[in-house]
């Protein structure tokens, strides 16, 4: 009787849940992940198509913005190895759909900081399997979101969401999106070129509880046409806490600070 009831509330549950939309799936996704600043150390693991391994170690800073045309700002910096230390990427997302992200990278072997071009987007950043784009934030507001079904992934039932972008010139056709219902999680992403195939597929592992957010803190991004992936597994985490005045300016890039900045 006991199972019965269990088949019964999980039956309601979801189907409350389908009725929703995917955009208003995507809305829990982002309120249940909303943090107004983050910083995670993380070991990156790159593995080619002959199973040769190199691994890195990165700091990431991000800042949320409520209000205004900002949507985020995202520092990311690698510590090691030694040949790419001190080398970064600053990112500024905007909410306007129409707005390219603006993208700064800095050299330390020449102490130059390179902007990438909004038509650069596409490229792989650092022998990495993610893009650019990637790197950024995305808003709700640059996709249009479909609710398509559930899927089993992993013995876990998901809502399955296609977005579609709606910038003229997009990196990807199309994304898919596995949402893991109550936690509000995302646990698979399909990523398909502007041919429609798939490109490549991130899947999410070892869900962890992080000062009260769920999150997971290791990610593969595999490279199906290219036959390559990434591995980035988040050693430390923190929400919420102060960051230095002036981390996402061009002006701390050129300081030479930054390595400063996850001490």
């Amino acid at each position: 009787m006991r199972k019965i009831i269990i088949f019964i509330i999980s039956v309601f549950y979801f189907s409350i849940v389908l009725s929703q939309t995917g955009r208003e799936i995507m809305e829990k996704v982002d309120k249940e992940n909303k943090y107004k600043t983050a910083v995670a150390k993380s070991r990156m693991i790159l593995i080619n198509k002959r199973g040769q391994k190199r691994e890195r170690t990165v700091v990431r800073f991000e800042e949320d913005y409520e209000k205004g045309d900002v949507d985020k700002k995202t520092l990311v910096v690698f510590d090691y190895p030694n040949d790419i230390r001190g080398t970064a990427l600053l990112v500024w997302s905007y909410n306007i759909p129409s707005k390219d992200d603006d993208r700064w990278l800095y050299l330390p072997a020449v102490k130059r900081v390179k902007r990438i071009a909004g038509k650069s987007k596409s490229e792989y950043f650092m022998g990495t399997d993610f893009t650019y784009d990637d790197l950024g934030g995305r808003s709700l507001d640059e996709d249009k979101f479909e609710l398509i079904g559930k899927e089993v992934i992993d013995s876990v039932e998901c809502f399955k969401i296609e977005a579609i972008p709606l910038e003229k010139e997009p990196t990807y056709s199309k994304r898919i999106l596995w949402v893991l219902p109550e936690k509000w999680v995302i646990k698979r992403v399909d990523y398909f070129d502007n041919n429609g195939n798939l490109l490549k597929r991130m899947v999410c592992d070892r869900l962890e509880n992080a000062n009260g957010r769920w999150l997971y803190t290791k990610l593969q991004m595999n490279n199906i046409q290219k036959k390559h992936k990434t591995i980035i597994e988040i050693e430390d985490i923190a929400y919420d806490k102060p960051l230095e005045e002036n981390i996402f300016t061009v002006s701390m890039l050129e300081s030479g600070r930054i390595l400063l900045l996850g001490k």
